[in-house]
């Protein structure tokens, strides 16, 4: 394996948010909290000297503003992907998890149980998001070989990728943990990829 043949990318989770605390955070579009504008400029600190070409994010705000500042120290701009999103919990959005428990008893005991298994009502299945996020990320990486590229996402889509990259079955994403403002770095070789770093924290 050549690290010149290799394509580097750094999986970064948005910062903390504001008015995002214990309710259903997909599509639900929460600025970040003072705290996440901290975290982010630590990611932004800790990438300045990578040699980085390109930065993505999602279009949700947390993200989007995450990157702005990650992106800074390089002066580029910030390419927004749709397909980067958080998965879609239609009605479910915004909502407390007391509250889906009393209005969707059903879904939230599936989604407590086989949480890739859900359907969740006038939004997303797991299957839905994983055909979206990793046509994203074929394309990025067909894109921008042998590049060092960053994308600003969201804990659902990281764990999604890592999963891809570590050959995990569906159903065990949730064993990899993702903090807010956390850093991930793989790398592809045209044999494959390898996990270098995941849930950094600065």
């Amino acid at each position: 394996m050549s690290g010149d043949e290799s394509t580097i990318v750094w999986l970064i989770r948005h910062g903390s948010t504001d008015g995002g605390a214990g309710r259903c955070c997909g599509r639900y579009d929460v600025p970040l909290s003072q705290d996440g504008i901290k975290q982010a400029n630590a990611i932004a600190m800790r990438l300045a000297t990578e040699p980085i070409s390109h930065v993505y994010s999602s279009h949700l705000i947390r993200a989007f503003h995450t990157a702005r500042i990650v992106a800074e120290p390089h002066g580029l701009p910030v390419q927004i992907m749709n397909d980067l999103a958080e998965m879609n919990f239609g009605e479910l959005e915004g909502l407390t998890s007391e509250e889906i428990q009393a209005r969707y008893p059903d879904i939230f005991r599936s989604w407590m149980t086989t949480p890739t298994a859900t359907s969740f009502p006038n939004g997303e299945t797991f299957g839905d998001m994983t055909a979206r996020v990793v046509g994203a990320w074929d394309s990025l990486l067909s894109r921008h070989s042998k590049q060092t590229i960053v994308l600003v996402t969201h804990a659902g889509v990281i764990r999604l990728l890592l999963a891809k990259a570590l050959g995990m079955p569906d159903d065990q994403i949730f064993r990899l943990v993702q903090d807010y403002g956390a850093i991930n770095r793989i790398r592809y070789f045209l044999d494959g990829p390898v996990v270098e770093l995941m849930n950094g924290r600065l």
